[in-house]
C-alpha cells in the first residue's frame, strides 16, 4: 500500500511541469533475488536510451574545435524556440526552418551545425539529452524539406550556453532553443 501511495505521489509531482528526475527504487535483497534483477540492471533499465551520454556523444562535443577550423557564419537565421521540457517543432518555428532549408538547397557547399539548448531547470545530463533531441527534431524537419542528412551536424549544449541568465519564465523561454550555424568548407 505504501508503494502504491509513493508511486501515486511521484506521478502527481511529475505532472506539475518539473523536469523529470531519476528516482532510484531499491528493494529488499530477497525481492531482487526472487525477480532475478540486480540493482545495476534496474538502474540501466530506468534510464532511457536517449538520455545516456555515450562516449561517441562526448567525443563529438570535445571535437567541436575541428568544426571551428572551417569558416562559420552565425546569425543568418533566427533561433527556433521550444516549450518547457518539449522538443516538438512549434508552428512559429516552421517558417524559420523553411528559410533554412531553402538556403541550404541553394548553397550546396555549405553544411549546417544545429546547437540544442535548454533552460537551467533539470539535471545537466537530462538537459544535454533534451538539447540533443531538440537538435534532432530540427534536423529531421530540415531533412523532410529536402536537405541531405550528411550536411547537418548536431551538438547539444544543454544548459551550458544560456542567452539569458535571469531566473524568470521569460528568460528560460529564451534559452529553450535551437541555434543554427552555417559551416562552409574553406576556400582553397
Amino acid at each position: 500500500m505504501k508503494k502504491v501511495l509513493a508511486i501515486f505521489l511521484l506521478l502527481t509531482l511529475a505532472g506539475f511541469g518539473c523536469a523529470p528526475k531519476k528516482v532510484a527504487v531499491t528493494g529488499e535483497p530477497e525481492q531482487q533475488q526472487q525477480t532475478g534483477i540486480s540493482s545495476q540492471e534496474t538502474s540501466k533499465r530506468d534510464i532511457k536510451p536517449e538520455e545516456r551520454i555515450t562516449e561517441q556523444r562526448l567525443a563529438k562535443i570535445e571535437s567541436e574545435d575541428e568544426i571551428k577550423q572551417t569558416k562559420e557564419e552565425s546569425g543568418r537565421f533566427s533561433d527556433i524556440y521550444f516549450d518547457f521540457d518539449m522538443y516538438d517543432i512549434r508552428s512559429d518555428a516552421k517558417p524559420v526552418l523553411e528559410e533554412v532549408a531553402s538556403w541550404m538547397l541553394k548553397n550546396t557547399n555549405a553544411k549546417l551545425l544545429i546547437e540544442g539548448h535548454c533552460d537551467e531547470r533539470g539535471t545537466n545530463e537530462y538537459n544535454l539529452a533534451l538539447g540533443d533531441r531538440r537538435g534532432k527534431a530540427a534536423r529531421d524537419y530540415l531533412i523532410a524539406l529536402g536537405v541531405a542528412s550528411q550536411r547537418i551536424e548536431i551538438i547539444s549544449y544543454g544548459e551550458e550556453k544560456p542567452t539569458c541568465t535571469d531566473q524568470t519564465e521569460e528568460c528560460w523561454a529564451k534559452n529553450r532553443r535551437a541555434h543554427f550555424i552555417i559551416v562552409k568548407e574553406p576556400v582553397k
